[in-house]
């Protein structure tokens, strides 16, 4: 698919994904210094920045999944289901087995206030959102936890394509609907005991009257409902508006975990459009197509470092 302005055919979600694989990866020799003031030069020039965040944002921004965080905050599950393959970090324990209904959501609303409602690690996401005041800016993301929105950004500007830890659904996707679920599970927190929580706090699907589930994209019955598919519009209103002018494509934190919905597609655009200029930040996985020439920049480095200096970059008068 040829990303262009002069297509009839509505660019959407599913149109945007790429599965191509890039076979010219390379890492940039060029200095950290020099890729900071052509990063920070591309953006002031930009009219429009297009924002990918991954997991590596919510992790460079201090978020902690595993290690002693999890053995401090877990330790209550840990105990019940032993330190195996499941009880090691917040991702693995999600896929437990548990026994019952009243188990799973016992360490689910945990988690997912740990991970999303409680979770604050919102500078980092302040600081790289101050530095595009002035810029029409969107942001797809991978990310559950909703920490750009904490940060300030509108909810008119966020596709979160995978889900939220603030919404739960039907398990079977039985109707096309999510919901909030946040002050469920604070009180699903009051009240568990030994890792269970009452049994008449277990949420049953309203139209079905089965199981429910995080909307978290883990399967084929990840629901997409009208709040999401209304982001989605947004996003292909942005990507018609951006595409043939000045445009950076700012990647955060993107591995390899799911490709085909930001690191693809970005590469894809770049590669088709002269106009849009390639940004990608990453710790390990900064690695760019050499095809892209100077249209693209990987930055390897501590983000929370290259994106404070990009700021100050930006803020001075000297580029």
């Amino acid at each position: 698919m040829n990303f262009n302005r002069s297509a009839k055919k509505k660019m959407s979600f599913e149109r945007f994904l790429s599965y191509e694989y890039s076979g010219d990866y390379i890492l940039q020799e060029t200095p950290y210094s020099e890729q900071i003031n052509l990063a920070a030069k591309a953006i002031r020039e930009a009219d429009y920045v297009l924002l990918g965040a991954g997991a590596g944002m919510s992790t460079a921004a201090g978020a902690e999944y595993g290690g002693k965080f999890f053995e401090e905050h877990f330790s209550e599950f840990q105990k019940l289901y032993g330190k195996g393959p499941y009880m090691q970090d917040m991702y693995s324990a999600g896929f437990y087995p548990f026994p019952d209904q009243e188990s799973k959501w016992g360490l689910w609303s945990h988690l997912a206030l740990l991970a999303g409602a409680d979770l604050d690690v919102t500078p980092l996401h302040k600081t790289l959102l101050d530095t595009l005041v002035g810029k029409k800016i969107f942001l797809l993301t991978t990310n559950a936890d909703f920490q750009f929105e904490k940060a300030g950004m509108s909810t008119e500007q966020i596709f979160a394509t995978q889900g939220s830890y603030r919404l739960i659904q039907c398990e079977r996707g039985c109707h096309q609907k999510a919901y909030d679920a946040v002050e469920l599970f604070r009180q699903m927190e009051r009240e568990r005991k030994n890792g269970r929580i009452p049994t008449e706090l277990v949420p049953k699907c309203p139209v079905c009257g089965g199981p429910m589930a995080m909307n978290l994209r883990v399967d084929d019955h990840f629901v997409q409902d009208e709040d999401w598919h209304a982001a989605e519009d947004r996003f292909s209103q942005f990507l018609s508006e951006c595409v043939g002018r000045k445009t950076v494509l700012l990647e955060l934190g993107v591995g390899f975990n799911t490709p085909t919905i930001i690191r693809f597609p970005f590469e894809k655009m770049a590669r088709e459009n002269e106009s849009i200029l390639l940004v990608r930040l990453s710790r390990s996985k900064a690695m760019v197509p050499a095809s892209l020439g100077n249209r693209a920049i990987g930055i390897s480095a501590d983000m929370a470092r290259s994106i404070a200096d990009l700021t100050a970059k930006l803020k001075s008068t000297e580029l």
